[in-house]
């Protein structure tokens, strides 16, 4: 791994995680709020669809950045250069 990737990575790994903590704290916030407001109703206009939406979101980004990193691009590609290409015999 080059050095501009190695830094791309580590930025991306950086807003991950900033967004993980912010996410953290704003559920934090919400959640605690509802239970000591009404204790623990589902209500949509309260908060909780956007910390599902913002949940999704943050799963999507986690297997981006941990399932299908560098190093699984790297092995996909190793694997369709050593597959052998048969000529077609006529």
């Amino acid at each position: 791994m080059d050095y501009n990737r190695a830094h791309s990575r580590v930025q991306q790994l950086k807003k991950f995680y900033k967004n993980l903590m912010w996410f953290g704290i704003v559920a934090g916030i919400i959640i605690g709020n509802d239970f000591i407001k009404n204790g623990m109703h589902y209500n949509i206009l309260s908060g909780h669809l956007i910390l599902t939406i913002w949940a999704i979101f943050i799963i999507i980004k986690a297997v981006s950045l941990f399932v299908f990193d560098d190093s699984w691009e790297k092995e996909i590609i190793n694997k369709e250069f050593k597959k052998e290409k048969k000529p077609i015999d006529f």
